[in-house]
């Protein structure tokens, strides 16, 4: 398997607070990599930090054989990411916000035609992708968001809470997509606080606590070490430490 990112010893402090603690992973082409744990614990600032938005204070990662630190222009051409508070602009139809988007990415009409084809395939939104956002669901604005994030085929798909806030339907076929991505070789960085999600979805879990990653590994490796029911019960062990 390639390695996509490689995360070692990766530290962030604000002033005296030091908000991850030299955490070290990796992920693998292909795979979806969950990173749990409470509020407050640092995964939120881990996702920041490999997608580009925060600088890590130290330590080193690598996109594929791109530094971050080094080439970080070069690690946001192959990387996306979508955070939990992403929005996209209401006044624009689907179709027109997507175009819009790929205009950003694309060196040429034919790249852009293309990733918009793929966003639209993506999202499955049909003819409502011909109305404009402000009348859609929040579901249908999350599946916009989600095709917007991968129509450029990243090797990196960050996702902060990829259904948060979603009624079932909805989230299973957000969920339904990332697997079907990931089984196309892309690796996925994932955050959600809903276990079952992450069961649902992750090849491997990371379960970071007060800047530091306590546990790492398979959902079912992790729910045997702890002699436990499910990921929830595996999380509350590892969160009381």
């Amino acid at each position: 398997m390639t390695t996509v990112l490689a995360v070692k010893n990766l530290t962030k402090s604000y002033g005296s607070i030091e908000a991850v603690k030299g955490i070290s992973f990796d992920i693998e082409a292909g795979e979806i990599f969950a990173l749990i744990g409470p509020n407050g614990a640092g995964k939120s600032t881990t996702l920041r930090i490999v997608a580009t938005v925060l600088s890590p204070t130290t330590g080193e990662i690598k996109i594929g054989e791109h530094d971050l630190s080094q080439e970080s222009e070069r690690v946001r051409e192959i990387i996306s990411y979508l955070p939990e508070e992403a929005g996209a602009y209401k006044n624009l139809k689907g179709i027109e916000y997507l175009v819009f988007m790929a205009d950003l990415h694309a060196s040429n009409r034919q790249l852009r035609d293309q990733y918009v084809r793929k966003a639209e395939e993506v999202c499955g939104l049909g003819n409502r992708l011909n109305d404009k956002v402000k009348t859609y669901s929040k579901g249908m604005t999350r599946k916009l968001l989600l095709a917007r994030t991968v129509m450029t085929t990243p090797k990196l798909a960050i996702l902060d809470e990829p259904t948060s806030g979603l009624d079932v339907l909805n989230a299973f076929e957000i969920r339904s997509t990332i697997k079907d991505l990931a089984k196309a070789g892309m690796a996925v960085l994932l955050s959600s606080h809903n276990m079952l999600e992450i069961e649902f979805l992750s090849d491997r879990v990371g379960i970071i606590n007060k800047g530091k990653i306590h546990e790492m590994g398979t959902a079912k490796d992790l729910k045997k070490k702890y002699n436990a029911n499910n990921l929830e019960e595996v999380f509350a062990k590892v969160a009381a430490r």
